[in-house]
């Protein structure tokens, strides 16, 4: 299966990768297909030169098959060169383990609020059980009616 992912090189603590068209059972740095872009993530967002894509050949390859790893489709999402992917961004991921917990504490309080209104939703739903039940007596009643006029009918 073909690939659309990052080949890394640089020095040691300084990154800079090549997107390349590459077999998926082929080493992360190892054999390549076609070099189609680079991507130096320490430059900031704003340089033009963080990212350089070569459009046409990458629409190429997505026309034959290759698929993007989840790194290149975001990179790709960015640059308009296919559509963004839906589960791209976790905010969560930034913030330390402790501070989340903290966050989600303020949000079980929320849920044990909603739980008296959603046993209150649980009450009315009896009350719309008793109506229908109430109308299978209003058809005996109906039903009745008949018996009663039957032993008229008799007296007469």
């Amino acid at each position: 299966m073909l690939k659309l992912r990052l080949s890394r090189g640089g020095t040691k603590k300084r990154p800079v990768y090549k997107v390349v068209v590459a077999d998926s059972r082929f080493a992360r740095d190892g054999r390549f297909i076609e070099k189609v872009g680079y991507f130096n993530p320490l430059l900031p967002k704003e340089k033009k030169e963080r990212i350089g894509l070569e459009a046409e050949r990458i629409k190429y390859w997505l026309g034959q098959g290759a698929q993007p790893t989840t790194r290149v489709a975001r990179i790709l999402g960015e640059n308009e060169l296919m559509p963004m992917p839906a589960n791209s961004n976790n905010p969560q991921k930034a913030i330390p383990k402790k501070d989340r917990k903290k966050e989600e504490a303020p949000k079980e309080e929320a849920k044990k609020e909603e739980a008296p209104k959603a046993e209150a939703k649980k009450e009315e739903a009896p009350k719309a059980e008793a109506k229908k039940e109430e109308a299978p007596k209003a058809e005996a009643k109906k039903e009745e009616a008949p018996k009663k006029e039957a032993p008229v009918e008799e007296k007469k």
